[in-house]
């Protein structure tokens, strides 16, 4: 039953993410919507992609370093594109400390002590606007959330530096405020591009759970 939850969910994800722009949460985006807050408004239009990515990669036993191999690679499929196009995006005028809040290169370190390979990428998602840029970097950024509750299940004898990292003090409250005090004024294109990279997430970790022996 769980991997036919799992299954709903991504279908559920997929099947709104392919439908209009200006549909999300399969319904219209309305007037009190575009006047939330760009963080809530993200919050509530990605909650079905947030809930099915935390489902897929909550099925990975991250005890097991099989799995936990695959886990890191899954990541390193999406983490170095999105971060790449993030930059490409002008992410580095938003953020003055983006350089401290990058993550491949902990990713990639780990994957290395861990005697693995390096997964192809995928392919770059297009962030034209700095609504897809704040989307996107919203992804990444709240994904460091679920990665300190996901590394409690990592044995200490692994790597866990991407996982676990030593980013600026109150990074997340910082990016929160600077998100809620951006200027854009249409949280559709936002919440299209943070759907994007949860569907890449998606993507990479069916992708490696299905080759995990």
């Amino acid at each position: 039953m769980f991997f036919l939850d799992v299954s709903l969910e991504i279908t559920r994800c997929r099947s709104i993410s392919a439908s209009s722009p200006s549909v999300v949460d399969g319904r219209h985006i309305t007037r009190n919507t575009v006047s939330m807050s760009l963080r809530s408004a993200l919050r509530a239009q990605t909650a079905d992609c947030h809930a099915a990515v935390d489902a897929l990669f909550g099925s990975f036993n991250l005890s097991r370093t099989q799995d936990y191999k695959a886990f890191l690679r899954a990541h390193a499929r999406v983490v170095p594109s999105v971060e790449h196009a993030l930059e490409n995006g002008g992410i580095g005028s938003l953020l003055p400390d983006w350089p401290e809040r990058r993550r491949a290169h902990l990713l990639a370190a780990d994957i290395r002590e861990l005697d693995d390979r390096l997964p192809v990428p995928l392919p770059q998602p297009a962030l034209r606007c700095e609504a897809a840029v704040w989307g996107a970097a919203y992804v990444l950024e709240g994904s460091k959330l679920g990665g300190v509750l996901l590394a409690e299940a990592v044995p200490d004898h692994l790597p866990s530096n991407y996982l676990s990292p030593q980013g600026p003090k109150g990074a997340m409250r910082l990016f929160m405020d600077r998100l809620d005090a951006s200027k854009v004024d249409d949280p559709i294109l936002a919440a299209a591009a943070a759907r994007d990279v949860f569907e890449l997430f998606l993507k990479a970790g069916q992708a490696e759970l299905e080759a995990v022996p």
